[in-house]
């Protein structure tokens, strides 16, 4: 029988494990920040702990690689602060803060660019160069 998670958090015993292991993952990150290189702890995150096993999510691929040949290293660490680390799993979880590229904007044709390009245009014979600058000469707006 499945339990919500409303009701598995009212229960005494779901609200507590979920507590503990919250407490466990903010101490583990405090830890991992201490041990990890600087620049690599800046470009990942500590997300899961299990059953001795830290997982780690980089925000690329070369971060992750250098952390990977770190994973012994941090395992030592963590077992040095007093954790049960039996391995450190390394994952790529790109940044969902990376901002999307803009669209450029469109800048009009002068009316002599204008004027050259449907010149160009004319003189060329029936081609995929004419078509595609037909089509450049319609969606460009022009500067009046």
């Amino acid at each position: 029988m499945q339990k919500s998670l409303k009701s598995f958090l009212e229960t005494a015993d779901g609200a507590d494990q979920v507590l503990a292991h919250a407490r466990l993952l903010i101490k583990l990150t405090r830890l991992y920040q201490e041990i990890a290189p600087t620049a690599l702890g800046r470009a990942s995150h500590l997300v899961n702990y299990k059953s001795g096993t830290v997982i780690i999510h980089a925000v690329n691929a070369p971060v992750a690689t250098k952390l990977r040949q770190l994973a012994p290293t941090l395992a030592r660490g963590f077992c040095q602060k007093g954790i049960e680390c039996n391995d450190v799993q390394i994952k790529v979880q790109a940044d969902e803060t990376i901002k999307q590229s803009t669209s450029s904007t469109q800048k009009p044709l002068s009316a002599r660019s204008s004027q050259t390009l449907e010149g160009l245009r004319d003189s060329l014979p029936e081609s995929p160069l004419r078509a595609a600058l037909a089509t450049l000469l319609a969606r460009t707006p022009r500067q009046e």
